[in-house]
């Protein structure tokens, strides 16, 4: 039969990344290429337990429908601790618990765009932002990255560009794929561009609690006075990523308006892991187990790091993040992105081109993303030199 796909679809492709897992089943392979946190960043034993205590004594709660909102206690829990750590929350403002953070940003895409509508994003940025908005039919425009974040030139040239753009997408600390922060410098500089031009901004900010070096930097959120920025958060790198535990927080009028689009998609969230997300946190030190994690991802980037500053040719540049889990590397001009990842991949060796995060992916790229946070302390080293092989035959 010739089914008739939908013009929004029909020319989306997978997720590379998704494509990619396909094949990690080869023995040896070392993959860069997942964005998962570590399994031993999991806490199983307290969840178990916390899992045995409702299902003890709250199993109907668990198992029964629960309001789109949120869970209660948690979205109690989670305005609390954005205020307490990242000063996040005003009287306007109103939270969402969504089934992970890429249900938020598709959400706000829904709510806020119509088909056609320009959506501005870091070129490079994050494959699942660029595919949710692209499914809704809205049009991405890029704006390169610099090494502290958006290039505020081509920020402006961008706005004045597309006067009806709806909003900026924007991950400032630890970016995917990139890994770079963006200064708060550049940060107020953004926020008054947004301003000037009327726009709002939506703020991911997943790695956020990651930092195992350097200073924290203020979020866009908690420097919003205008109710201008939407902030995306989520506890798929702190405690689960198969939870799909994600947050909202807004104004109150727009997370109204989420709500509706979300009872329209799945209801609400799973409420059983709401509960043990609630628990956990009510129950033990969150703080000391990000504290854990992070010193965990500290020593593996480190050695990604070291091993490529060993390895690599002169001419293959890289990122060097200060938190999260993934950083940026660039071969030389004229070399053969490709050709690279094929030959990699022939190694046994898997990276994501940059080509699967670019909002334009027709656009010449020579990048690719490396993960830190899966592979072991031997396949980082190992990995990373059989890489640098190929780079520096290449360039020879």
């Amino acid at each position: 039969m010739n089914y008739k796909i939908s013009d929004k679809f029909k020319n989306l492709k997978p997720s590379a990344i998704r494509e990619i897992f396909k094949s990690l089943g080869a023995p040896g392979a070392i993959s860069f290429a997942a964005g998962n946190p570590n399994p031993d960043s999991f806490p199983v034993s307290d969840m178990r337990r916390i899992a045995d205590e409702i299902f003890s004594n709250e199993s109907v709660a668990a198992l029964q429908y629960g309001i789109t909102e949120g869970y209660t206690p948690l979205r109690k829990l989670v305005s609390e601790r954005l205020k307490r750590v990242y000063n996040i929350g005003g009287p306007e403002d109103d939270l969402i618990i969504v089934t992970g953070g890429q249900q938020g940003i598709e959400l706000t895409c829904k709510v806020m765009c119509n088909e056609g509508d320009v959506v501005l994003c870091e070129d490079p940025s994050f494959i699942g932002a660029l595919n949710a908005f692209r499914s809704l039919g809205a049009k991405l425009v890029g704006v390169p990255l610099e090494e502290d974040g958006i290039d505020l030139a081509a920020l402006e040239a961008a706005l004045k560009a597309n006067p009806r753009a709806k909003f900026l997408y924007t991950i400032p600390t630890f970016q995917n794929p990139a890994g770079i922060t963006t200064s708060l410098e550049k940060r107020r500089a953004v926020l008054a561009l947004a301003k000037k031009y009327d726009i709002l901004i939506l703020e991911d900010n997943p790695y956020g609690d990651l930092r195992f070096t350097g200073e924290d930097v203020p979020t866009y959120k908690s420097m919003d006075d205008e109710g201008r920025v939407l902030y995306c958060g989520s506890f798929s790198k702190v405690l689960s990523a198969g939870m799909r535990i994600g947050f909202l927080c807004a104004d109150k009028d727009i997370i109204s308006k989420i709500v509706v689009a979300k009872q329209v998609e799945d209801v609400h969230t799973n409420n059983f892991f709401q509960m043990i997300c609630a628990k956990y946190i009510e129950q033990c030190d969150l703080e000391a187990h990000i504290a854990e994690i992070r010193e965990m991802y500290r020593k593996k980037a480190g050695l990604m790091i070291s091993a490529l500053e060993k390895y690599m040719p002169e001419g293959v540049s890289f990122t060097r993040p200060e938190g999260g889990i993934f950083l940026w590397c660039s071969l030389p001009e004229g070399l053969s992105l490709d050709e690279f990842v094929a030959r990699a991949g022939e190694k046994n060796v898997f990276v994501v081109p940059g080509t699967a995060f670019s909002p334009d992916p027709e656009a010449p790229n020579h990048s690719f993303r490396l993960n830190y946070s899966m592979p072991t302390d031997e396949e980082i080293d190992r990995g990373i030199k059989i890489l640098a092989d190929i780079a520096r035959d290449m360039i020879d």
